[in-house]
């Protein structure tokens, strides 16, 4: 025996502007596995791509920022930038690559590098991967980040 509700049934829709300010990016978690801690494993999302090159950490005189962790920050305020030209935000973003020249430099500075992701993209993460490479182009340059961000419909 089944029962209907013979009253009103009611739902909580986002209002336009709403709709037009939230990301509508779903996190991919698989049943069971362990929370990632800074980023997601997946995500999915339908819209508008935008995606940027490799970014690193210089200024707009092409002067890099002195140190690892204040060439990140730049980093990510340059991304943070390139979106904002397409009319994304930082929590569109739905996945980075980052290039490291030097593993344990990213290791040895994980609580410093959160307080700069954070200042910069909020508490937003969507997939990453983090990659050692051998060298940049840029010979000074510490970091590069590729982003792709996806701006809803």
């Amino acid at each position: 025996m089944s029962v209907t509700s013979k009253g009103p049934q009611f739902a909580v829709l986002p209002t336009a502007a709403e709709q037009e300010i939230r990301p509508k990016a779903q996190i991919l978690q698989p049943s069971g596995w362990p929370m990632p801690k800074g980023y997601a494993n997946g995500m999915a999302a339908d819209g508008r791509i935008v995606v940027t090159g490799g970014v690193i950490g210089w200024d707009a005189e092409e002067r890099l920022a002195d140190g690892f962790v204040a060439q990140v920050r730049q980093t990510l305020s340059n991304i943070a930038a390139i979106l904002a030209e397409a009319g994304a935000r930082p929590e569109h973003l739905v996945r980075l690559t980052w290039y490291v020249v030097d593993m344990d430099e990213y290791l040895a500075n994980l609580k410093e590098l959160g307080r700069a992701y954070r200042d910069v993209f909020g508490a937003h993460y969507p997939a990453m991967a983090l990659v050692e490479v051998v060298r940049l182009v840029e010979k000074a340059a510490r970091v590069e980040i590729e982003a792709t961000a996806v701006i809803p419909r």
